[in-house]
């Protein structure tokens, strides 16, 4: 345990605000989305090897993976994520960003019911409608270029397919923090999704290399706040908070990338989408109340 109560929730709320980051990225990498995702995974590598060295120079006695099954569970967790990563991103392909976004962070829903059937959690009445109002919120933020056609409902499948890897991620590293700590499910489940991620980049055909020093820094940049810091604050507060609440707190995600696209590249900021983040804001608070 902690011994600041309000750590792990500080650390989520830093993880939703440090991958917001990631659209802002993917928008100015110089390579495509599945090979910018690699290289985000790739070039995170360091860190956290670095990471992890530290660790056990410092804390010896901390469990490790050893077991051809510890592997295999950090292992299905990179799946879990390459899988999100790389449909997400190919799901751009066929469905506006709109779409693809909102889609996507639907997330919520399916920890919520894998919480509930497969942890055998309580889900109070009061988290539900707090889920469901910060899904609208979210809704509110992204809907206004929500779209509607026939010719692109592939990319909307496979943008929320993307959600299922996503809530299947969340549930794997959640089981995962009881085992193991934040730096080993961190370097073994980044491993197997870049492993996974690479061979996906290959056949797509996308442009796969960078040529420019400013390409690079968007790709480190990447990798040091969207991946190791984002996701290494998410899967430490992963260990001290319920599932189904922190999905719904990632939620935030959206907000703050549509506060930073509004500030870094001019995007629009309506009074939709500032209606929109207050009801997210508003939801996470009842979740918060229930769990």
């Amino acid at each position: 345990m902690t011994s600041n109560p309000h750590l792990p929730l500080l650390a989520l709320i830093g993880g939703a605000v440090a991958i917001a980051f990631a659209p802002i990225f993917v928008r100015v990498s110089e390579v495509g989305p599945l090979a910018t995702a690699f290289w985000r995974l790739l070039l995170a590598w360091p860190a956290l090897w670095v990471w992890i060295a530290l660790e056990r120079h410092r804390r010896p006695a901390l469990r490790q993976p050893s077991r051809f099954s510890d592997y295999l569970r950090l292992a299905a967790a990179g799946f879990f994520f390459a899988g999100d990563l790389s449909i997400w991103h190919w799901s751009l392909r066929f469905t506006p960003v709109a779409n693809s976004t909102l889609l996507v962070n639907y997330a919520p829903l399916w920890v919520t019911f894998g919480s509930w059937w497969l942890f055998r959690e309580r889900i109070e009445k009061i988290f539900l409608a707090g889920l469901v109002l910060a899904l609208l919120g979210a809704t509110l933020i992204v809907g206004a270029s929500f779209q509607i056609r026939l010719e692109q409902v592939g990319g909307d499948v496979l943008a929320l397919t993307a959600s299922f890897f996503y809530a299947g991620y969340l549930l794997s590293i959640t089981r995962l923090r009881r085992d193991f700590s934040t730096a080993a499910i961190m370097t073994w489940s980044t491993a197997g999704c870049t492993v996974i991620l690479l061979l996906v980049t290959l056949l797509s055909g996308e442009r796969f290399l960078v040529f420019s020093a400013s390409g690079w820094l968007v790709l480190i940049g990447l990798a040091l706040v969207s991946q190791v810091a984002g996701q290494g604050l998410i899967t430490y507060a992963l260990a001290h908070l319920p599932a189904a609440f922190s999905s719904v707190t990632l939620l935030l995600q959206p907000v703050f990338a549509a506060l930073f696209a509004w500030v870094l590249l001019r995007e629009g900021l309506g009074l939709w989408q500032a209606a929109g983040g207050l009801l997210v804001l508003i939801g996470i608070f009842l979740a918060r109340r229930a769990s």
